[in-house]
């Protein structure tokens, strides 16, 4: 079997984490690329090496040197996130495709470096005000953080035409159910 990728890319609050955590809990043939940050770990319940291959921005830097990523991107100030080319091979070597939850830029560049071995998924929220809504649910937002997000929510939809598929989440089941579908048809 040659693996294939599947990408999930979304502004917050849209529910890819959601989408991505039923399709590897539903699927036993996907393995989860773990992304390398350089920010540091939520409290206890972040796992170095499950959640995030947690990195100090120096770390982080030496590896883009050394062209260990596929790809990479600075996403704030001094706030590194990337795929590690190793993570992926890992994966692969499992006999695994490879499943991503990613930034909007970090999806479109996985889509470009693995081109038809790639499938690109955009989610999106029915509407901004849903987003503010799961995002204030959260409670890790300040007024601050929520307005650059939304900032940043914004912008990154205009990039939606980009990705092979664009999947509204405005009915979690529905969206589980066709976000399931797109992925069976793509692994074949």
């Amino acid at each position: 079997m040659e693996g294939k990728l599947v990408i999930f890319s979304a502004p917050s609050g849209s529910g890819k984490t959601t989408i991505v955590k039923h399709l590897l809990d539903t699927n036993a043939n996907f393995g989860f690329s773990i992304s390398a940050c350089t920010r540091d770990r939520r409290g206890r319940a972040e796992i170095d090496g499950k959640d995030y291959y947690f990195l100090t921005p120096s770390e982080f830097r030496r590896k883009i040197d050394n062209n260990e990523f596929v790809e990479w991107e600075e996403v704030y100030a001094g706030a590194y996130y990337g795929t590690l080319k190793s993570e992926i091979e890992r994966l692969w070597s499992e006999g695994k495709h490879v499943l991503f939850d990613v930034d909007v830029k970090g999806g479109l560049k996985l889509k470009k470096y693995f081109k038809e071995r790639a499938l690109a998924v955009f989610v999106k929220a029915p509407s901004e005000e849903e987003i503010r809504k799961r995002l204030q649910a959260r409670g890790t937002e300040t007024e601050e953080s929520l307005s650059k997000r939304l900032f940043k929510i914004r912008f990154e939809q205009g990039f939606q035409d980009q990705f092979d598929v664009v999947l509204v989440n405005d009915d979690l089941e529905k969206a589980l159910a066709e976000a399931k579908q797109l992925v069976d048809d793509f692994i074949g």
